[in-house]
């Protein structure tokens, strides 16, 4: 019978030959199943007296940052701050923005109706940048959400939503990629107002929701996305996304007031219940396993037992 502990020596030694630890990074953790509710966090409070949405929940270090945009014309927008200890601040008074995202040097990177362009905000300081502003010298309707791959590469959508937030526009409403030498390229002008965004863990798979309630799935070959496959139909109003380290997808369905949560395939696993329309969903908290829920005038949270993207 083989010696136990001279075979877990071995083990140990082959790990560290290979440059890794014996306790690397945690395990990923089981996705949720069944029926789940989330609560309301009780800090954050309406900042407007007019109507509005919360959006674009993104985790940067310790604390999430969201978009605070009301429903009045010009959908003004500020940008507020949520730390761990429930403080909320404003870090951005006139940011313009709906989704947000996070890219390597932990600066924001806005969908920004106001300018109808995707912009970065270094949280430094305040100061916004140009990332992509036109598309064959027309500005986008409304920006709405985005993703970031790991080369730097940026996806986004272009609705119609907010689009008499300032003039012009674009003939179709698209998905759009911004490579990393800032080149604009449409990815698909053929849905109506594509909405949340969402990369796989390995960067291979682009997904898109719609208002034709489909959720679709493009294949990335060497960092171009192809031709779209339909995962799951008959969503209510889907809106913002996020994805698991299973890659398992949480889809927001704004007025049916939930997430349900998808695995790439398409199969239904589990569905988060919110007490009023929600808009989009983020992974952050201490260990990186609460799921932030966005939406009409509340933030609500939900432990679970897997980690995922922060946006």
């Amino acid at each position: 019978m083989p010696n136990p502990v001279r075979r877990l020596r071995i083990v140990t030694l082959l790990a560290l030959l290979h440059g890794a630890a014996v306790h690397a990074a945690p395990a990923c953790g089981p996705a949720p199943s069944g029926e789940l509710r989330a609560e309301r966090v009780a800090a954050v409070q309406p900042s407007r007296s007019e109507s509005g949405l919360y959006e674009g929940p993104v985790w940067i270090k310790d604390a999430l940052y969201f978009s605070d945009f009301s429903l009045v014309p010009g959908y003004p927008s500020r940008v507020r701050k949520l730390d761990l200890d429930g403080r909320v601040t404003t870090v951005i008074e006139d940011s313009g923005s709906n989704g947000l995202a996070v890219d390597a040097h932990g600066d924001l990177v806005a969908a920004t109706h106001k300018y109808k362009a995707l912009s970065r905000y270094a949280l430094a300081d305040g100061q916004r940048a140009t990332l992509a502003g036109t598309y064959h010298g027309a500005v986008f309707n409304s920006p709405n959400d985005v993703a970031i791959a790991k080369d730097g590469t940026m996806y986004f959508t272009d609705p119609d939503f907010q689009k008499t937030a300032a003039p012009g526009g674009q003939p179709v409403t698209g998905v759009y990629r911004v490579g990393t030498d800032g080149t604009v390229t449409l990815v698909d002008g053929s849905r109506p107002n594509p909405n949340g965004v969402s990369l796989s863990p390995a960067g291979d798979v682009l997904y898109v929701n719609a208002g034709d309630g489909m959720l679709r799935a493009y294949p990335i070959v060497d960092g171009v996305p192809g031709a779209g496959k339909d995962i799951v139909r008959g969503l209510e109003i889907p809106d913002g996304m996020a994805v698991d380290c299973h890659g398992n997808l949480y889809v927001a369905e704004h007025t049916a007031r939930r997430v349900r949560v998808f695995t790439p395939q398409g199969r239904e696993l589990a569905t988060i219940r919110t007490d009023a329309n929600v808009t989009n969903a983020a992974f952050g908290g201490a260990d990186g396993t609460t799921l932030y829920l966005t939406g009409a005038g509340a933030i609500w949270q939900v432990r679970l037992g897997v980690t995922g993207s922060p946006y």
